[in-house]
Parts: C-alpha cells; sequence; structure tokens
C-alpha cells in the first residue's frame, strides 16, 4: 500500500511530475521531467531519440495484483500499471510505465526473474500499444458494466474503438482509473478542489475481498461541474496519474453492487 500524498518521497515524485503536466501534455515530451528525471524531447545519449518509457510484462500469474508488479520492480519509478485482461479475465500480461527512459533499461534487466514461482518476460514496445492497450481496457471494462454481469460471465463481444470523451454526455458523474490503492476519499476531494464535495460524493471501488481496484466514482452537482472537472484528466494524484471518464449513476450503482458481493 502506498503512503499518504502529504508525506515522503511520494508526494515529492507526484509533485513534480504535476509541475511537468502543467506544462505539457503527459504523453508528450513534460518539460517538468527534464530536471526530474532527465527525461526530455529531442536526442538522448549517443544521439538516439528518448523513446516513451513503457514496457509490456508477459507471465504473470493470474492472481497479480498491482502491488505485485510495484514489488517486482522495486527501486524503480513506476507511473503506471495497466492490467489486460481478455473476455473479462486477465491474460497474464500488463504494461508498465516508468517515470524515466533509461528506467526501462533498468526494467529491461529483469527479464526472466520470478514473481512467485512464475518467471516474467519483460519486454521494450512502443508507446501506440500501450496506447491501443488502454483503449481495448477501456472498452473491456464498459462491456461488461453495460451487462451488468461478473468479468467471468460475460460473453465476448466484438472489438470497437474507444469513444471519445469530448463527445460523452456528461451527467454529473465521473469515473477515475488509477488511483493509488491507498487512496482516501479525502484525497480525492482535494484532488477536485475546485467543487465543494463531501464524503458522499465519492464511491470509492473494491474488491469482494476489500481490496482497492484503483477505482472511483464521483458525483459533482451538475452535468456542467463534472465537465469542468475533466480538466485534471491524466494529472496526479500522489505518485500516481489518473485517468478520467464521463459515466452515471447507474454505472456508479452497479460497481458499487459489486463491490459488496
Amino acid at each position: 500500500m502506498m503512503g499518504s500524498m502529504g508525506h515522503g518521497d511520494g508526494y515529492e515524485i507526484g509533485s513534480k511530475r504535476q509541475r511537468g503536466m502543467d506544462d505539457e501534455p503527459y504523453y508528450g515530451t513534460p518539460s517538468g521531467f527534464r530536471s526530474s528525471y532527465g527525461y526530455g524531447g529531442g536526442m538522448g545519449y549517443g544521439g538516439q531519440s528518448r523513446a516513451f518509457p513503457v514496457v509490456r510484462l508477459r507471465g504473470l500469474p493470474f492472481d497479480c495484483r498491482e502491488s505485485d508488479v510495484h514489488e517486482f520492480f522495486a527501486g524503480l519509478d513506476i507511473v503506471d500499471v495497466l492490467l489486460v485482461h481478455r473476455r473479462g479475465r486477465f491474460s497474464g500480461e500488463a504494461y508498465v510505465v516508468f517515470g524515466a527512459p533509461l528506467q526501462v533499461d533498468f526494467a529491461l534487466q529483469r527479464n526472466r526473474q520470478n514473481m512467485g514461482r512464475r518467471y516474467i518476460e519483460v519486454f521494450r514496445c512502443k508507446k501506440q500499444e500501450y496506447y491501443q492497450a488502454i483503449a481495448a481496457e477501456v472498452n473491456e471494462s464498459r462491456s461488461h458494466l453495460d451487462r451488468d454481469e461478473p468479468p467471468s460471465k460475460a460473453a465476448p463481444l466484438p472489438p470497437r474503438s474507444a469513444p471519445d470523451k469530448d463527445d460523452i454526455e456528461h451527467t454529473g458523474v465521473l469515473r477515475l482509473r488509477g488511483l493509488p490503492f491507498s487512496v482516501s476519499k479525502r484525497e480525492i476531494i482535494d484532488f477536485f478542489k475546485e467543487s465543494a464535495l463531501e464524503d458522499e460524493n465519492i464511491h470509492i471501488v473494491t474488491h469482494a475481498d476489500g481490496r482497492a481496484t484503483g477505482e472511483a466514482f464521483v458525483e459533482f452537482h451538475s452535468p456542467e461541474e463534472s465537465k469542468a472537472a475533466m480538466k485534471k484528466d491524466k494529472m496526479t494524484l500522489g505518485s500516481r496519474y489518473v485517468e478520467l471518464f464521463p459515466s452515471s449513476r447507474d454505472e456508479a450503482t452497479r460497481a458499487a453492487a459489486r463491490s459488496r458481493q
């Protein structure tokens, strides 16, 4: 579990990333990384272009959690972990984004090291692969919420392109993805400090055993307010960057019901 964003190194790292994202989009070459991580645009050592710092993992245990990936890469600065699901089940693959391109080289040194009784393969991959995996995961999640079935029982659906967030109608509810597992309602309220939110506006999603999933739903006072809050998309909370998606009260209610199962 990660500590409170108010103390320790996690807060410092999150603050540096936040400054970088305020200058330029995260998925480009944030200027804040130049001094903090040496991650600027242009050319790297030896005149080679600095690549987006992401790797793909294969062979993960099927009960793998994001915290297990953090432990596997202990000592490295992880920005995001995307566990890949197919037809409602974890595929044994994941994408991991680091705070700087140089850390990819260290991550690749852990190729074929063990996680439990499984040895894990670590591959260099491209930014576009990571984007496509995010789009597929969003569609996977939404398809199960629409069907109101547990992921393991959902029938496979044909692939579809991820909807543009700007084109989705706002109902006053946002879904947050990529939250720290230890996030509190107070930290989410502070994240949306421009809105006068209370604890009852925040719904943190958990697995049936009480473990946090890294997702939450936030009910704003109006659709206009939730739309304005989308400016926080891909900003950091603690040491994690958070993705925002327009949602609905029904979707939030179904997620809460599954948390209690």
